[in-house]
């Protein structure tokens, strides 16, 4: 009997397991996946929590009800892998032995690495939507704004879902409208980028947005502390942006245990092939979602789209045949834009995002890089998918490679 371990049963790692205890012989393999508790989040609800446009309950389940029948969860913390030994031993004294490993441990925030990020305010008048906890207290803090200076800020990236700070700034926008309180607050975002985004592109058409909505961008911003007492941004060189309610991203970092064993850089992440996406050293590794170095988003999207291609592969690589499938970096982001709207981009690693329809050629009905009611939509539908045809590893219908189809360069 041969042993596959994936480490993590976040997105990535729920959808593996799904779509290979379907792939690979019950009688020749068993699968286990690990994670430190029973709970899964889906969490591109937690950008929606703090403005009421979600209700807690629909972003949480317990894992148990997502993994399929014939795979093992295993709950507890891992503290290192042994690659030499093929082992993977966690914080109680338990040791998992592997033939196969996928790490699936993701990322996560780590105020803890950013001076004066944590403190007496943390969760109050700095606050953050990066985890559950976070976004329900910062939902109390927008609860009693009444005006001032709203500062929405990127410590470093990469960071998961790297359009969300952005989204956050054109949902507190329209939220303080409906409200009545935006001619009482000014929003500032605040970036390490030069411009509102990676790609230059979406950088381009998502600065404009954010001017159309009279919110300030400070770019070049690296943060080298934050100040609680003078409710101030301090970066390295000396510029101070203040604020009466900080919305921060701290910076974000992988697993601690991938350091423990050696695996990874200097954030935690594990170098791989971008395309088939086995780890450079180890060849019994593959690392899957967040927890990599490939250079695109670290985003829903790219796991299913990365999944999709692993699991093909992974067949072909226990066969000893090699691996035909590759991964070309596909992304795709809802950028909600507020007043119902929202814009769509679709990359991969060589493609700048481009304008054009979604999913289906000249049809849509979603439009990319433009805003649209469609969008917005199509982002509200996404959980439904996610719970019910992404996590059990059902297909949705669209391709893993990005199509180029009913597609144009921007102008």
């Amino acid at each position: 009997m041969r042993s596959l371990v994936v480490l993590g049963a976040g997105t990535a790692g729920t959808m593996v397991v799904n779509k290979l205890r379907h792939r690979l012989p019950t009688s020749e393999w068993r699968i286990t996946v690990v994670d430190r508790d029973d709970l899964h989040d889906y969490q591109p609800g937690y950008l929606f929590l703090p403005f009421g446009l979600i209700e807690p309950e629909q972003v949480r389940r317990s894992r148990h009800t997502l993994i399929a029948d014939g795979v093992e969860l295993v709950l507890g913390d891992v503290d290192r892998v042994d690659p030499e030994a093929r082992q993977a031993a966690l914080v109680d004294g338990r040791t998992i032995g592997y033939d196969e490993l996928v790490i699936a441990s993701g990322t996560s925030p780590r105020p803890d690495q950013t001076p004066g990020m944590l403190g007496p305010e943390w969760h109050r008048s700095v606050g953050e939507f990066y985890t559950y906890e976070g976004a329900l207290a910062l939902r109390r803090s927008l609860a009693g704004f009444t005006g001032g200076r709203l500062v929405v800020h990127v410590t470093e990236l990469p960071i998961k879902c790297p359009v969300a700070p952005l989204e956050f700034a054109f949902l507190a926008d329209d939220f303080l409208r409906r409200r009545g309180l935006r001619d009482r607050t000014e929003i500032v975002y605040v970036t390490p980028l030069d411009g509102a985004f990676t790609k230059p592109v979406a950088s381009r058409e998502l600065g404009h947005l954010l001017a159309d909505k009279g919110i300030t961008l400070e770019t070049d911003f690296m943060v080298e502390r934050i100040d609680q007492d003078r409710r101030a941004l301090v970066s390295y060189d000396e510029r101070e942006v203040s604020y009466d309610q900080l919305v921060t991203v701290p910076l974000n970092m992988g697993a601690d245990f991938v350091a423990r064993s050696g695996l990874g850089d200097e954030l935690n992440y594990v170098p791989v092939d971008k395309h088939t996406l086995l780890s450079s050293e180890h060849p019994s590794i593959f690392v899957l979602g967040d927890a990599s170095d490939i250079p695109t988003s670290k985003a829903g999207s790219v796991a299913h789209f990365s999944v999709e291609v692993f699991v093909d592969n992974f067949v072909e690589h226990v066969q000893g045949r090699p691996m035909t499938r590759r991964f070309d970096g596909h992304a795709n982001c809802f950028v909600e834009s507020g007043g119902g709207k929202a814009m769509l981009l679709d990359f991969n690693y060589d493609t700048e995002p481009l304008t054009g329809t979604f999913p289906l050629p000249h049809l849509g009905p979603m439009r990319l890089l433009k805003e649209s009611r469609a969008n917005h939509l199509g982002k509200l539908a996404f959980r439904h998918l996610y719970w019910n045809l992404l996590l059990p590893g059902r297909p949705l219908g669209l391709p893993a490679q990005m199509s180029m189809a009913g597609k144009v360069p921007a102008a």
